[in-house]
């Protein structure tokens, strides 16, 4: 699951436009999961959807709009929980779409154990970030306390024994980029919005 809803109002525009050079990161978030052979690939769209729709290629992946986007990250775990129907998929790894030092490495390294009753948080220097793999056990928990901007974070509190925390520091860049001087730094990007007439 790609989450790439919110509006950005840090770095001057909606996360799920942002672009490396000419590719935008939503699309490298959908090549990066794919190849580290997660499947399948939901994105949650929500500011500017229409035109990260028109302007990025989403082939590969379910796209969910969340209506609700301006309330947090929490209802953007909760859309994308929602469109993952089928039974037979028992974790889901959860990622931001501003994150763009993720690799493949570190999705593997958290995905190792894609059971039901699993809770896993890739750390950097210690501290837990994304990305994050919620075994399907779990799913009613986290969708029913996921709240506006801290998402799962009070399900992840009330069951922090439970989690298995995977050192990725080594294979990935858990930096998310909310601020200017981040863009700056890694080179990224947000075309102009159009505003609907």
């Amino acid at each position: 699951m790609i989450i790439a809803a919110g509006g950005g109002r840090r770095i001057g525009g909606p996360e799920a436009l942002l672009h490396q050079g000419e590719q935008p990161l939503v699309r490298r978030s959908i090549d990066t999961v794919t190849e580290a052979e997660c499947a399948p690939v939901v994105v949650v769209l929500g500011a500017a959807a229409d035109q990260v729709r028109e302007t990025a290629d989403l082939s590969g992946a379910t796209v969910v709009v969340n209506r609700a986007w301006g309330t947090g990250v929490g209802s953007s775990i909760r859309a994308g929980l929602g469109a993952l129907a089928d039974d037979g998929i028992e974790a889901v790894v959860v990622v931001p779409v501003d994150m763009p030092g993720l690799t493949v490495a570190a999705i593997r390294r958290v995905a190792a154990l894609p059971y039901p009753d699993v809770l896993v948080c890739a750390t950097y220097g210690g501290l837990r970030g994304y990305p994050m793999l919620f075994g399907r056990r779990h799913w009613p928990g986290i969708a029913t306390l996921a709240s506006a901007d801290v998402g799962a974070r009070p399900y992840l509190l009330a069951h922090k024994d439970q989690i298995v925390d995977i050192a990725c520091d080594t294979v990935a860049d858990g930096s998310r980029v909310d601020t200017p001087e981040l863009m700056a730094l890694y080179g990224l990007t947000v075309p102009p919005q159009r505003i609907p007439a």
